[in-house]
């Protein structure tokens, strides 16, 4: 659906994108939108100061000149092969690499398509067929998986496949990763950019039907890190742990793009170790990090049992999954030099709230998910939270996944559900589709999931809905037990009932196991728990 004031616009590489006039006007006269890009951001920084470090991965410490003139060679390789606006894929781990390959993409006029490492053949050949990727990098190998192997048979079904460069490792048919560094003039003139041209590509989870590809700008993403700029109490020398996946939205900015517009450094953790985490921090002075419940929750741990609070941790941002406000409250008391917030977005519309900054307002970091940022959000009649602004992606891949996912005036349907507290403090109380209706009655499982992961005997707990022919469906609390407990409907209740629940939103039963399935960002997949709840 196509929102007033709104039109389809073919850009010069000939991506199909949403546009509104108005808005965008607004942007650029909000300076939200600016014509400058990150590529010229990287130019500008190599030239100026060189030696600032950039990116650091375990023992690599990548300066902007290193990244800048390594970038600037891959591009013009790039652009002997494939014309700008062709699409560049990267299925790698946190690695340092990813940083040249990105700008390299971005420098050549190209399109960045992140892919989660974990994905396999699957997955992976519907997306490179459905974007058209034209070179793909990956591992020669990353946690005992083969991934040259798996390119090569993923090649063999695809009529037009990518190049296949391997990083770190024995390339054997495939391109090496130091082939596309080498000659080169890292001072040749470049192609001139268009920041209103699409410039990444991030296909989401696809949890309903098959996966879409969520087109971003040069703008789009930019303007979200100047949002970050603006709410994230973010100076220049400041540094970012990054442990959360470069595939995902926030790994990606947090990595790429914080660095060369925000005057701050990346530190990348390929492999999630919160005592390493803690380490990190303390060592390298670490002021920010952003990650789903279970980073916060291990995080915490490690700090206690290293026994440092983190002096210099200015910000964590908790998102991504259902976050407890006991935790936010927990997080908030031990970091004391640090302010813990939720906060709520997509990949669609990255960081629709930043967050509550206010130094002592634990209330509203812990209960709710903070106010709107540049994004406007509303609540529709039925609860649906819908934002849009600048940061919102300009659409799909296929125009006809948009058909539903905007409403008449443009703004992206979340499929999530809202309220809103003290006027201006946003709080999601759970997807649409994972309201229960029992016997009549709408049960948000995110509601009652905040109260129990507070129960003694609870490390984690998620409650889905399964059919049952009498009541419409059946309330089944899947936990992990902590200590060696053993958690069952009666001591639920009781708890529940200390807090005052009405007892239409208890679980009717209780299922005990070792661990929640998650994605790479530690999303837990209430999907795959319904699909086995169901299945046994």
């Amino acid at each position: 659906m196509m929102g007033t004031g709104e039109a389809r616009r073919q850009t010069a590489a000939g991506w199909q994108i949403r546009w509104n006039e108005e808005l965008s006007q607004r942007a650029y006269a909000e300076g939200w939108w600016r014509q400058d890009t990150c590529a010229d951001a990287l130019r500008r920084i190599a030239l100026e100061d060189p030696d600032r470090i950039l990116v650091i991965e375990g023992d690599a410490r990548l300066s902007a000149g290193v990244i800048h003139d390594n970038a600037a060679r891959m591009a013009q390789t790039m652009l002997l092969r494939f014309a700008p606006g062709s699409v560049v894929s990267f299925m790698l781990p946190n690695w340092h690499e990813a940083a040249v390959i990105y700008m390299a993409a971005t420098l050549a006029g190209m399109v960045a398509h992140p892919i989660l490492p974990s994905l396999r053949d699957h997955d992976l050949r519907f997306m490179l067929a459905d974007v058209g990727s034209r070179m793909i990098f990956v591992p020669a190998e990353f946690r005992g998986h083969d991934y040259a192997a798996m390119l090569s048979r993923v090649a063999e079904q695809i009529d037009n496949p990518p190049e296949t460069v391997v990083v770190r490792g024995d390339a054997g048919v495939h391109t090496p990763y130091l082939r596309l560094l080498e000659g080169g003039d890292a001072a040749a003139e470049l192609p001139s950019l268009d920041a209103d041209e699409v410039r990444m590509v991030m296909y989401t989870s696809g949890t309903t039907g098959r996966p879409k590809g969520v087109l971003h700008t040069h703008n789009s993403i930019n303007a979200l890190i100047r949002q970050i700029g603006k709410h994230w109490l973010v100076a220049p020398g400041d540094r970012f742990l990054v442990p959360s996946p470069i595939s995902h939205i926030g790994g990606s900015i947090y990595a790429f793009e914080t660095p060369l517009l925000l005057g701050a450094t990346a530190i990348l953790m390929d492999q999630w170790d919160a005592g390493e985490a803690v380490r990190i921090m303390d060592d390298e002075g670490c002021t920010h990090m952003a990650g789903a419940t279970p980073f916060l929750q291990q995080l915490l741990a490690a700090a206690r049992a290293a026994e440092t609070r983190l002096p210099a941790l200015k910000l964590f941002i908790c998102g991504g999954a259902s976050v407890p406000p006991a935790l936010i409250r927990e997080a908030s008391d031990y970091f004391d030099n640090a302010i813990v917030s939720r906060v709520y977005g997509s990949t669609e519309v990255p960081v629709s709230t930043v967050g509550v900054i206010s130094c002592g307002d634990v209330e509203h970091a812990a209960e709710t998910d903070g106010r709107p940022g540049i994004a406007t959000v509303k609540i529709a009649s039925d609860g649906e939270i819908r934002a849009r602004g600048p940061q919102m992606m300009v659409g799909y891949v296929h125009v006809e996944d948009e058909a539903s996912a905007f409403d008449e005036e443009g703004y992206y349907r979340t499929g999530d559900q809202g309220r809103w507290v003290d006027g201006d403090h946003l709080v999601v109380t759970g997807r649409i589709k994972d309201i229960i209706i029992r016997n009549g009655e709408n049960i948000a499982p995110k509601e009652i999931e905040d109260l129990l992961v507070a129960h003694p005997g609870i490390a984690e707990v998620a409650i889905v809905g399964i059919p049952d022919p009498r009541t419409g469906e059946r309330a089944v609390a899947v936990i992990v037990p902590r200590d060696g407990a053993a958690p069952d409907v009666p001591s639920i209740s009781a708890f529940l009932a200390d807090y005052g629940v009405a007892r239409f939103k208890y679980p009717e039963a209780v299922a005990l196991w070792e661990a929640l399935p998650k994605n790479d960002a530690g999303k837990v997949l209430k999907q795959v728990i319904r699909a086995k709840l169901v299945a046994t």
